[in-house]
Formats: C-alpha cells, structure tokens, sequence
C-alpha cells in the first residue's frame, strides 16, 4: 500500500530539514583522513596507506598519489637513461645500419651525434626514415628536429610541464659541465606516476618464470624472480642467504636499491637495471661476464 504522507523535498528554510546527502568524491574523501594535515611527506604518504586499507581510496589511486608525491624530490638525473646507454644515430652512418639500429631497438626518437658521441646535433623521429626511403637523394640533416639540453638537476615536476608544454617527449640530460649525462623521456617521468608503462615492444605474456630470452640473446629477468631459478636458469651457484629473490640480493650487494642502467656483477653474470619502482628493481638485463683469453692462440 503506497504511503498516504511521502516525504517532500526539503527546502532551505525549514528547520528540521534533514541535510542533503552529498556524494563524496576521492578528494573530499582524502581531505577527511588527513584532515586536520600531516606534519611529512612521509605521514601522507602513511595516510594513504591507511586510506587504503579503510577502502577509501583503491590500490590503483594510492600508488599513484605516492608516485605524484615522491616525483616532487626527484630530478632528471634520478631517472635519465646514462649516456653510456644511450641508443644514439651516427649522422655519417649509411641508411641500412641506421635501418637496422631502429628496427632492432623499437624507439620512437633517437638522439644523432656527429663525430663523436657526446655532440648531440639533434633528434631523429623513427617515421621519418621512410622519407629517405622513398627520396635517397634527401639529407639527414633536414630531417632532424632541435634537440632540447635539460641540466641534471632539473626536477621531474618542472621536466613534465615543459614536456606537456613544449610538445616535446625526449630531452637531453647534460651535467655540470655541459657534457651529455643521458637522456630522459616523458615516458620515463610518467612511470614514476603510474609505474611501468609497456607498448607494443613489450612482451604482454610474461612467463612464470619471470625469465625469457631477448632479440640479442641476453636475459630479462624480474627482480623478484627467486634466486635458485636463477642458478637454475644460468648453471650458476648464487647464495641464497638471507634473500629470496634476486633483485634483494642485487641490492644486498651493492649496499643500496640500484639505479636504471646501473650494473653488478655476480657469480659470473652481470646484472643490469632495465627498470626500477618503488624502492625496487622490477627487472634486470643478464648477460655473461666476458671472459679474458687465457691462453695464446696457437
């Protein structure tokens, strides 16, 4: 039986008017859990931790606000691809080894050099490689675009406003002396935010191992891959000790999370940063350690 007294909507001026029920958003959500404010970085990011654990806020938002307020103390040099790893374009190099080193690395834009590595003479975008393939009598050098030189402490926040502003998503990283110290890319600095951000290059199905082959023949293995696959894997005697995986062994023996690009040497393998989050490696290139010949030839 319907009800004879339906309850009217409530206007401003009645007295004993029920308020409004308001639909909270993420933000007024997150304003309330920490209200009346942290004193640290480091206590909001606990709040959201909390926030987390009450259901306020999903796994998903909280590693991103994390990532928003940690990339607030970071700089280019923090994140940048070092210079010694830097997948660079010869101007002087004939079309097919240019060909060949595009196709083989899958970037999008590659810094060129001119006689030596260090001098950047500008940047080179992979699609237009089909120009010279249809017109071989056109130069290079029309085809490059400016090269942006960003120093080493330019911080990651100022760094995307003139990625977003500049229309630009590759820069130069050079150090106090003005020689180059890598490079860095608005995909670089957009991965602190939201972690790893894989393409069409990336392998989708990662195996359960966390260890497939690449295109050169080395390794890729993920950082929490346990450390007897990894002897498994190589034939190698790794301790295990205190450590279960491999990217805590890593870091065990370096003293410190290592850094993007960086390398160590264990048990005749060299481990070599590819990407790290959140305090940890998320995956390592393993190749073998060279072995010095011994013995004359004869």
């Amino acid at each position: 039986m319907p009800d004879p007294h339906p309850p009217r909507a409530a206007r401003a001026g009645d007295r004993f008017a029920a308020p409004p029920v308001e639909r909270r958003g993420l933000f007024h959500k997150l304003l309330e859990l920490v209200a009346p404010g942290p004193d640290s970085r480091d206590d909001l990011i606990e709040s959201l931790a909390e926030a987390e654990h009450k259901e306020l806020i999903p796994p998903e938002s909280r590693m991103m606000l994390e990532g928003v307020i940690r990339m607030a103390d970071m700089t280019a040099g923090d994140v940048m691809v070092a210079a010694p790893h830097m997948d660079l374009l010869d101007i002087g190099a004939d079309y097919d080894d240019l060909l060949h080193l595009v196709i083989g690395t899958g970037h999008s834009r590659f810094p060129v050099y001119e006689e030596r590595r260090d001098n950047i003479i500008g940047i080179l975008l992979a699609k237009d490689l089909l120009k010279l393939q249809r017109s071989p009598e056109l130069n290079l050098r029309t085809l490059l675009r400016p090269a942006v030189f960003v120093p080493e402490s330019k911080g990651l926040n100022e760094l995307l406003r003139d990625f977003r502003s500049n229309r630009n998503h590759l820069a130069i990283v050079i150090d106090e002396f003005g020689s180059t110290a890598g490079l860095i890319t608005i995909e670089d600095v957009l991965e602190e935010i939201v972690g790893e951000i894989e393409d069409e290059f990336d392998d989708k199905d990662r195996p359960e191992s966390g260890i497939y082959t690449l295109a050169d023949g080395s390794q890729r293995v993920a950082g929490d891959v346990a450390i007897d696959a990894v002897n498994d894997a190589f034939a190698v005697n790794l301790p295990e000790g205190d450590f279960d995986t491999i990217g805590g062994l890593v870091a065990h023996e370096l003293g410190r999370v290592p850094r993007r690009t960086e390398s160590v040497t264990l048990g005749g393998l060299v481990f070599t940063v590819m990407l790290a989050r959140g305090g940890a490696v998320r995956w390592f290139k393993v190749t073998r350690e060279p072995r010095e010949e011994t013995e004359a030839d004869g």
